[in-house]
């Protein structure tokens, strides 16, 4: 199973710089698209049904804004649209999909940079997401939990963590709940394979960041414990360009 998690910042803006030739080079099998910024009915999702993809959408209320959706080669056996969070779910950030034993979570974590009022938000979103992992867990323990999280864990993961230590998304108490999720037994797989410093999924379209390579690793594809024997590949796509995020990817032997 090879899967793409992709923050595409505008899902008809990336279509519009070849986010479709890509998918006909065959990325993945699943693409898990965030902050798509529409609504089925405004993209020509046509372009997804000839690749062979199924498309699963969970659109924010407000238009233009936020949202999640699922490209799939592999057909699910269940589709959960939201987590019951009202707040979180009016925003359109969070789509489960279940594929036999195996459980899929694509969801775009608010990110806190519009106040303190959107970070406390953001506190209280990780804390309920956390609860529904650990609930989730309980019934279904081989969970892949992608997206963007807004929020870089380690200094390696971030070109500048000391002048960066107060800005939201390297928050002592954000990497906190970063440690307590891979305390409880999810597994970084990116990590897993790829110790080197420099590498990003993000960069500000400020100060031709992208091309010092001045960024920020936000974007991941974690797993839980019993899933990590399981782990072929994982990379950052960093040479592919249709947003200011990249693409992260990863490949699992089942």
């Amino acid at each position: 199973m090879r899967i793409v998690s992709y923050n595409v910042n505008g899902l008809r803006s990336a279509m519009t710089k070849g986010f479709t030739e890509w998918l006909t080079e065959d990325p993945a099998d699943i693409i898990c698209l965030q902050e798509i910024k529409a609504n089925k009915d405004n993209v020509d999702f046509a372009q997804f049904d000839k690749l062979g993809y199924e498309h699963y959408w969970f659109s924010a209320q407000k238009k233009g804004y936020s949202g999640v959706a699922v490209l799939t080669r592999i057909k699910p056996d269940n589709v959960q649209y939201g987590n019951g969070n009202l707040q979180s779910d009016t925003e359109g950030r969070f789509i489960r999909l279940d594929f036999g034993d195996l459980t899929l979570i694509n969801t775009y974590i608010p990110s806190g940079t519009s106040g303190d009022e959107r970070q406390s938000y953001k506190y209280a979103w990780l804390e309920e997401f956390f609860a529904y992992l650990t609930e989730l867990r309980k019934t279904r323990p081989n969970l892949i939990v992608c997206g963007d999280y807004n929020i870089c864990h380690q200094p390696i993961d971030i070109h500048d963590p000391v002048s960066n230590k107060n800005s939201t998304g390297f928050l002592p108490e954000e990497r906190a709940w970063m440690d307590k999720l891979f305390a409880s037994g999810f597994v970084d797989t990116f990590r897993h394979f790829n110790p080197d410093p420099h590498q990003y999924s993000w960069w500000s379209f400020r100060a031709n960041a992208r091309n010092n390579n001045k960024g920020w690793r936000i974007d991941y594809i974690n797993v839980t414990a019993p899933l990590k024997e399981k782990l072929k590949h994982a990379a950052i796509y960093q040479q592919v360009k249709h947003s200011d995020h990249c693409p992260v990817y990863l490949e699992l032997a089942l």
